[in-house]
């Protein structure tokens, strides 16, 4: 049929860190365990035109094999049956029918699980190869990391780049790099001060900080001795002050709930 699926791709992205000959063995392991073992024919191809993108393209048969060789079906007719087990008519003199794949290559969760044995075969040769396991097929949400991805930027405008000429795909990644050091910098910014008010909550019922004590330590923390230096811990008071009225706190207790 003119649409019909003569293969699937998948294509993986090969670690720098291997030489070619540990590259053609994880391939190799990957590809047996992954769809050989399950009856899949394989064709693949290592592509690494030294610019620092090695990868692999594996192509994968859709149909089975029966055992005389032959090609098996993807798909065979199977029919609607009622409660008793009988088929049921279709009403135009035939029988209701649906569709059933012959194998569960075509199941979408096929997906993760090639995705995760991906990662785990990586890491493995990583290991044995004396580099630290560094592939994770989850993206940062998944797995709980608070930094932004970057964009793919494809073999054009990584030469671009190379060569010194700025894209629009280098610009965002760009960005996203310092998007994503800002973020660092809040949240270790956020866990000191977590830290410093959790022990200030700590200290015995009468030694609590009032607003008037919590004002006190945030000027001796800023003890500026330059006239630039006063200035700008003038404007952090300032700052300071607006964020404690606009949000109620009045003691080192509510503080620590508000960075909490």
């Amino acid at each position: 049929a003119r649409d019909s699926q003569l293969a699937r791709e998948i294509e993986a992205a090969l670690p720098r860190e291997l030489s070619r000959e540990q590259q053609l063995a994880l391939v190799r392991a990957y590809v047996k365990d992954n769809f050989v073992d399950k009856g899949m024919c394989a064709d693949f191809a290592i592509h690494d035109k030294g610019t620092g993108n090695p990868h692999v393209h594996i192509m994968l048969t859709v149909r089975p094999l029966k055992e005389n060789g032959a090609w098996g079906a993807k798909c065979r007719k199977a029919y609607d049956l009622d409660e008793n087990g009988q088929r049921i008519p279709d009403g135009k003199g035939g029988w209701k029918n649906h569709r059933e794949d012959t194998t569960d290559w075509n199941d979408k969760g096929n997906v993760e699980i090639w995705r995760a044995a991906w990662a785990a075969c990586t890491n493995r040769a990583l290991e044995a190869a004396g580099h630290p396991a560094l592939v994770d097929h989850r993206s940062y949400k998944r797995q709980g990391i608070d930094k932004i991805p970057s964009v793919h930027l494809g073999p054009a405008a990584s030469q671009m780049e190379k060569r010194g000429i700025r894209t629009d795909k280098g610009e965002v990644n760009r960005q996203i790099a310092a998007d994503n050091k800002l973020l660092k910098e809040i949240k270790a910014r956020i866990t000191r001060l977590y830290r410093w008010s959790k022990a200030e909550t700590e200290k015995p019922q009468t030694q609590q900080s009032s607003l008037t004590a919590l004002w006190e330590a945030q000027q001796q923390l800023n003890a500026p001795r330059t006239r630039t230096g006063k200035i700008r811990a003038l404007q952090e008071s300032a700052a300071l002050f607006s964020f404690l009225q606009a949000n109620g706190i009045q003691s080192m207790q509510q503080l620590h709930e508000k960075i909490a």
